[in-house]
């Protein structure tokens, strides 16, 4: 029992053995599991995070393209431009559009920030608390919800017909008309734009509340882990004193009880 307590001191677990505590160690080897795999699903919401904010970004050079872009159709509208004012606006103009159709490119770890389709970076939290989905990878959590990334590229005569070859005729400032004309596109562009921006925002929002519940899952898990396996040193520390005077007293009770013998012999010599 010395040799035992000693060692649940020194290690500060109160399970040396199995046999100290067979169904708790059962119980503390699935915490410690779901702990890591809760760590993981942290690891991926986080990363979840970073491509949205990443997202946001490039968008936020975008907006300011899209407002520059609307701001030259109304200028190019001016009757009292001339050939060469019109020529200056269209460059500025075309360049920005290039400028908004290389951001479609743009990826997060090889990962399109935005494409034709939505890119499936979707979270789903069962209610019973059994499992996590990011991208097919399961996990464990407590909630239900799920969460997206939008698509740059999907909004018809928004944001792609600015820099889709088909709409380039379409999507001009050579002239007023043409400006004018581009003008009621880049307002329904802007308009998808503040939605996109806006649904990132909400993905963020959700994905940071799921990592601070995913704190607070394994903070609890780990306080009820370390209620099983975890030594109490207080109680422990009492015990280990119990035990060394028992065997200290023992061994003087012994060393005594030997002692005997040889006086008698002495007596007897």
């Amino acid at each position: 029992m010395l040799s035992k307590s000693l060692a649940r001191l020194s290690s500060g677990s109160r399970i040396v053995s199995p046999d100290d505590d067979s169904a708790g160690l059962a119980q503390s080897i699935k915490f410690d599991a779901q702990i890591n795999r809760n760590k993981a699903a942290n690891s991926n919401v986080a990363n979840a995070i970073s491509f949205s904010q990443t997202q946001d970004g490039f968008l936020q050079k975008v907006q300011k393209s899209l407002d520059r872009m609307s701001e030259i159709s109304v200028l190019a509208q001016d009757a009292t431009k001339s050939v060469s004012d019109m020529s200056n606006y269209s460059a500025e103009f075309t360049q920005l559009q290039a400028y908004i159709s290389d951001i479609t490119t743009k990826q997060f770890n090889g990962v399109d920030l935005f494409g034709s389709t939505s890119v499936g970076l979707a979270i789903t939290i069962d209610s019973d608390a059994n499992t996590f989905a990011l991208n097919g990878a399961t996990l464990t959590g407590s909630v239900t919800s799920s969460t997206g990334a939008p698509g740059l590229g999907t909004n018809g005569v928004g944001i792609s017909s600015i820099y889709d070859s088909s709409s380039a005729t379409s999507v001009a400032v050579s002239n007023a008309t043409s400006a004018a004309t581009s003008l009621t596109y880049i307002k329904t562009a802007i308009q998808n734009l503040a939605n996109m921006r806006a649904k990132i925002g909400a993905n963020i929002s959700r994905l940071s509340l799921t990592s601070e519940q995913l704190d607070i899952l394994n903070e609890n898990l780990s306080a009820a882990n370390s209620r099983i396996k975890d030594v109490d040193v207080a109680q422990e520390s009492t015990q280990f004193a119990k035990y060394n005077i028992l065997v200290q007293s023992g061994t003087a009770m012994l060393a005594q009880a030997n002692a005997l013998p040889q006086s008698t012999l002495r007596l007897l010599g």
